[in-house]
């Protein structure tokens, strides 16, 4: 059985507060050290969406069927889906002082995931959670608490731009679905 989380559990992914100078510095210190690892990072932020959100791989039709994580690990196609993601966090991080660039840079996603792969936002949501479930586990040491929370707002400001170009390319809103 599928879990979805429920709007109640990732409010705080919806009303963003903006980075402090302090917080925009915790993130990009911590991610310096986690994108050493890139690829390891990746598939397992990857495969825990995909375990724990089934549907998301319907999205994937190079892999859509495989439900074996260590299958799906092993994957090619997911392998390079995963370097892309944290090739496009890493362009993120980077772009953290530059509110132009961050903002292109999710026009860019959210029109790509919106019009050309139909992805539904909710996703984005859930990625979220799971991209700061993996680096808190994986990083103890450099995810503290204090760090965990300057990157909940980063993941809620993608969340909100890529919601925002959503609904500017006429996206109809699919209610979040427990199934």
């Amino acid at each position: 059985m599928e879990r979805m989380q429920g709007e109640g559990e990732v409010d705080h992914l919806e009303r963003p507060s903006p980075l402090t100078d302090k917080e925009r510095l915790m993130i990009q210190d911590s991610w310096a050290k986690v994108y050493e690892n890139c690829d390891h990072v990746g598939v397992a932020i990857l495969i825990r969406l995909f375990v724990n959100f089934p549907s998301a791989k319907q999205y994937f039709s190079q892999f859509k069927d495989i439900q074996d994580p260590e299958l799906l690990e092993q994957n090619s196609q997911l392998r390079k889906h995963a370097r892309r993601v944290m090739n496009a966090l890493n362009t993120l991080v980077g772009s953290l002082d530059n509110a132009e660039k961050v903002a292109s840079l999710l026009e860019l996603l959210g029109k790509a995931h919106a019009l050309r792969h139909k992805v539904e936002p909710v996703y984005f949501k859930i990625v979220s959670g799971v991209i700061l479930e993996v680096l808190g586990e994986e990083f103890p040491q450099v995810v503290t608490p204090e760090v965990g929370a300057a990157w909940t707002k980063v993941l809620a400001t993608v969340y909100c731009g890529i919601s925002a170009v959503y609904e500017e390319v006429g996206w109809t809103k699919v209610p979040a679905s427990t199934g």
